[in-house]
């Protein structure tokens, strides 16, 4: 039962990040809308209570919304879940 719980949460967070091979890909534009911008993604891990606590302070503070970090996914430990958030940031 455990090793099925860490299959499902690993492929949670693949499906989540998009690193899976074997999911269709949308249509990517040939052009990046911003090109000087890259890819930054936040990982929250800990209890339940520790992971949504921190998200709610981050939007307290105003730097992420608590609808902009990914639903808690289970980790391979007990009472351990982890959240991402993904930001496009700006490249000098």
């Amino acid at each position: 039962m455990m090793a099925q719980s860490e299959d499902s949460a690993q492929s949670k967070l693949v499906q989540f990040l998009g690193e899976d091979s074997n999911t269709p890909k949308p249509h990517q534009p040939t052009q990046n809308p911003f090109p000087n911008r890259k890819p930054i993604k936040y990982m929250l891990i800990g209890s339940a209570k520790a992971v949504t606590s921190t998200i709610h302070y981050l939007q307290v503070v105003g730097y992420a919304g608590v609808g902009e970090w990914s639903p808690l996914i289970p980790t391979d430990k007990p009472d351990e879940v982890m959240s991402i958030l993904i930001r496009q940031i700006l490249m000098q």
